[in-house]
């Protein structure tokens, strides 16, 4: 079929959908929500069988809804209507929930229903469970409602009387607001996760304002209850009355002014000098319940080292910290290394937002850059060990690369790559990717990085991006990759693999040394950073800042391509 997706922004949830139809052969066109003209002008180029909305913040115009089905992705249960289904259901302690698929009609969120999908809901920040569970049920039920539609005969019906669902209103901030001495840790964290990712929970400190985001448990620590208690590698711990939370990230508000996510330390600055640090080691207990953003544990022979950071963006200070993990690990005596990265995104790449925040932002996508490419380098040139690139999360730019360095690659099955950089203000990038994505990808390596589109897991598996995709979920991903990890560590083939692996290291660096590689990317990237072309820092100013779309990219709006206006025009 012809979908047209009309979305607000190509966001995760819109990203795995288009994998999804795509994969099964739908012919997909975006356009993004910008106003009602654009739209009508969308639907007129397009001519869509059907209008797939997964993502939107404003209503579809009567024009449209009245002569096309629209299908509305809603990520609430049954009869749930409103703007912050997600927020009201962790706010409120819901342990079951669930996506919507309805028609749209004249009232927001009240159409017939075409499918839905349930899941169990995970104490978790609004922004992993949307890119978890609310995902894999939208698929789950977005597939359903197209079957649906293809077979014919299916007629939607609206909500039956006395569903739970049930019209919610714009969550405000005094909905979320926190009461420190009051309201217990697992009340604060609700209030916390139920804003991560936007707005934030609005909070003070020291007679200012700011968002929090990126709250989780601390099972230790104690103090008076709102006081900064500790903190840790950007993060501040803050008393409760029961306990104690720490807080990742925080955006000041400033009226009039905009502001942006950095890692609260770096928000807080010299108000945190009395504030004593909270050292962690790196074997931390995978029970223990606090801040960590790398550690590592060992099982048979095999050593596993998690680096989950927000977002999956590793600033410069972050790429040295993972990196000095990576050696401690690479001298123990185990056979196989796994890098498991974080549940929500296995990395990113370089740190915008701390980039955007720098004194000369040039100078710190310099420094950022280098400190990505030694830790590339470091698990390129490991010879003791083979390495295992376990993406439990989806990956992009220099992110996507990093996991090439290792000699196997597995994804979750719904993983999502973006393995490219152009998006970013037509950013080289470095992280080796001229050596590593020929060594997978002997043709096509360039179409990967000019496509500037999505990858789905199975669909980098075909082109040989990586080696394998299963699990249905992170934790059966988690268990297989342990039983794959294990059996390589004791298969008897294991030293020849190893001695392979060295033979071929020595080869290309004959051929070609890796500084060679890293040379040229680099005096590529230094035009991005450096250049006449501001290309890379005006792109990145709009990410951080995140200033509205004026127009959809012609990579994702097809229908406004030259060529397929040409074909629409001769049919």
């Amino acid at each position: 079929m012809r979908i047209l997706f009309l979305t607000h922004s190509f966001n995760s949830l819109t990203q795995r959908l288009y994998v999804e139809l795509t994969g099964r052969g739908h012919e997909i066109s975006i356009e993004f929500d910008i106003n009602d003209a654009v739209t009508i002008e969308a639907v007129r180029l397009f001519q869509p069988d059907l209008i797939l909305a997964p993502y939107l913040r404003r209503a579809i115009p009567e024009q449209i809804w009245r002569h096309h089905l629209c299908l509305v992705v809603h990520p609430g249960i049954v009869g749930d209507r409103g703007p912050s289904a997600l927020d009201w259901a962790i706010l409120n302690g819901e342990t079951e929930w669930g996506v919507t698929v309805l028609q749209a009609n004249g009232a927001m969120d009240a159409g017939p229903v075409w499918a839905t999908a349930g899941f169990r809901m995970r104490a978790a920040r609004k922004s992993s469970l949307y890119r978890s569970e609310v995902t894999e049920a939208a698929v789950t039920a977005v597939l359903q409602a197209l079957d649906r539609f293809e077979s014919g005969g299916f007629t939607p019906s609206l909500p039956a009387a006395g569903t739970r669902g049930q019209w919610r209103p714009l969550m405000g901030q005094s909905d979320r607001q926190i009461d420190w001495l009051a309201d217990d840790t697992r009340t604060i964290l609700q209030k916390i996760n139920s804003g991560d990712g936007a707005p934030g929970v609005a909070d003070g400190f020291g007679g200012e304002l700011y968002h929090l985001y990126d709250a989780c448990e601390e099972d230790g620590l104690r103090g008076k209850p709102g006081d900064i208690i500790a903190r840790r590698y950007g993060a501040i711990c803050r008393a409760t009355r029961d306990g104690a939370v720490w807080i990742g990230h925080l955006k000041k508000i400033i009226p009039g002014e905009k502001t942006f996510k950095l890692p609260a330390a770096d928000v807080l600055g010299a108000a945190l000098s009395a504030v004593p640090e909270a050292p962690l080691t790196l074997e931390v207990s995978p029970d223990r319940k606090t801040c960590k953003e790398i550690w590592y544990e060992e099982k048979s022979g095999v050593g596993y080292l998690y680096f989950d950071f927000y977002n999956g963006a590793m600033g410069t200070e972050q790429c040295q910290r993972l990196l000095e993990a990576y050696q401690q690990v690479r001298q123990r005596p185990t056979r196989v290394i796994v890098l498991m990265g974080g549940r929500d995104f296995w990395s990113n790449g370089i740190h915008l937002n701390r980039i955007e925040a720098a004194d000369s932002p040039a100078d710190e996508s310099w420094r950022n850059i280098n400190a990505m490419d030694d830790l590339v380098q470091a698990i390129i040139t490991t010879d003791s060990q083979l390495t295992v690139a376990a993406l439990r999360g989806n990956a992009g730019a220099g992110g996507a690369f990093l996991a090439l360095a290792a000699d196997r690659i597995y994804a979750r099955a719904g993983v999502v790559l973006n393995p490219h950089y152009k998006n970013m203000g037509n950013l080289y990038g470095s992280e080796y990717w001229t050596y590593l994505l020929p060594r997978r990808v002997d043709t096509g390596g360039r179409a990967i990085m000019e496509n500037r589109l999505p990858l789905g897991a199975a669909e980098a598996k075909r082109l040989g991006l990586i080696d394998d995709c299963f699990g249905a979920n992170v934790d059966e991903f988690s268990a297989r990759i342990e039983a794959l990890a294990q059996a390589l560590a004791t298969d008897p083939a294991y030293e020849s693999y190893l001695m392979e692996k060295r033979q071929r290291r020595a080869r290309d660096e004959a051929a070609r040394p890796l500084a060679q590689y890293r040379t040229e990317e680099l005096e590529r990237m230094k035009l991005n950073f450096y250049g006449f072309d501001p290309s890379y820092h005006v792109a990145r100013y709009n990410f951080v800042f995140r200033v509205p779309n004026s127009w959809t990219p012609l990579h994702l709006a097809r229908h406004r391509s030259i060529s397929h206006k040409k074909t629409t025009n001769a049919a």
